[in-house]
């Protein structure tokens, strides 16, 4: 499990309000040196930026809500940033202040603050909230809330991203500021590398851990399926003692539900939503407040240590898609599947390079400040969803099919 939670005391971490560090950054191309070493990014392409131009001339308040597939997507937008010519404001889980002061410090002065996913985090709801009444900078947030690994699906959105902007889009209306607009964004990233290469160390490795000979012998998509069915296996026995019958994605439900229902019951926690996210979310904040302000006995804190492990395995399990890969077997869609074993077999991704990314805007969805509480669906948030489904599902046809 990655350390995505921490045993301590949370503490609002506000972002840095100059211009100087910013756009020293943007002169320099540091994100960019950043994302060539660590992330493998190595070029971009910018479509529709003038869309979001013209909503920053206009003195809107502006939210960029992209897509969340990988760890890169943050620095990504830094190239959009810079060509249409502004600095941001972006709401960063609170443990990624947590993982060294160099990060810390970047993050803050790139105009990132801190959101505490495991409470009610009323600083950071109300900074994203001015910063798009202000309209001073453009607010970037994400909406599905973690990295899916699924370039070309859109998970379950988080609704604090549209209460965030209607709360803003009333302030505006009273104070006769103008307008708050989302700008959905579809971030799609292209391999442009020899993907049997590229994946066939990271085969191997998984496979000699299951104590198979390399399935060399198979065709990729062959064998990358094959690897995820056993893992799957694998997990089931830990779990119902038994490999499980049906289809694939009854098999990931039921595994999911056999993480997550058992503790829902026991820390009295009804699932609201069948989408896994909310449901990790509202878990980690029945068990994390004693872990951090009690102290309580050590055998209770590994108790509770293994529950977030499972929820955590429950998080990671929701992003592996049955019909990912047949639907449409491109090159980048098997890159992101082995990538997805090895992060989840290892809490590491090996860099691979020769990524080339698209950054593509759509125009602008005009905040109410008013919810029709008549629907069953917040319109705003539906509207998001679908346009960046759109987007993604046109940008996934540039992927080019995988062929042995």
């Amino acid at each position: 499990m990655q350390q995505i939670v921490f045993e301590k005391p949370y503490t609002f971490i506000p972002p840095h309000r100059g211009d100087w560090w910013p756009a020293l950054i943007q002169r320099f191309d540091l994100y960019g040196y950043y994302l060539r070493k660590r992330e493998g990014v190595e070029s971009y392409e910018l479509r529709n930026q003038h869309l979001l131009r013209e909503s920053i001339d206009a003195g809107h308040g502006v939210m960029l809500a992209p897509n969340h597939c990988r760890t890169s997507d943050p620095l990504t937008i830094g190239y959009l940033a810079k060509d249409v010519g502004f600095h941001l404001y972006a709401m960063a889980s609170w443990h990624l202040f947590n993982q060294g002061w160099f990060n810390a410090l970047a993050i803050r002065l790139m105009g990132g603050f801190s959101i505490y996913r495991e409470g009610i985090d009323r600083q950071a709801i109300n900074t994203a909230i001015d910063a798009l009444t202000t309209a001073e900078r453009p607010l970037l947030v994400f909406p599905e809330g973690s990295t899916t690994r699924t370039n070309d699906r859109v998970h379950a959105l988080l609704d604090g991203v549209t209460f965030i902007a209607r709360a803003a889009a009333k302030k505006r209306a009273k104070s006769g500021g103008g307008k708050v607009v989302i700008h959905p964004i579809g971030i799609k990233y292209f391999f442009r590398g020899d993907l049997r290469t590229a994946v066939d160390p990271v085969l191997t490795e998984i496979e000699r851990r299951l104590t198979w000979k390399p399935q060399t012998h198979l065709p990729l998509f062959d064998r990358i399926s094959k690897v995820g069915m056993a893992l799957l296996a694998l997990k089931e026995s830990e779990y119902f003692q038994e490999i499980q019958s049906g289809s694939t994605q009854q098999r990931l439900n039921d595994l999911i539900n056999r993480l997550l229902g058992p503790l829902e019951e026991e820390w009295n926690c009804p699932a609201e939503s069948p989408a896994v996210v909310p449901r990790v979310k509202a878990l980690r904040m029945k068990i994390m407040p004693a872990m951090v302000k009690e102290k309580l006995p050590q055998a209770e804190r590994n108790r509770r240590w293994d529950q977030l492990a499972d929820i955590y395995l429950a998080q990671q399990l929701s992003c592996y898609l049955p019909d990912y890969l047949a639907e449409y077997p491109s090159v980048d869609r098997l890159l992101e599947t082995v990538e997805r074993y090895e992060e989840d077999l290892t809490d590491k991704v090996r860099v691979h390079g020769k990524l080339h990314v698209v950054i593509d805007v759509d125009e602008a969805l005009e905040v109410s400040t008013e919810r029709d509480r008549a629907a069953t669906v917040d319109p705003l948030m539906e509207a998001l969803r679908d346009r960046l489904a759109a987007k993604l599902a046109k940008l996934s046809l540039e992927s080019p099919l995988y062929q042995d």
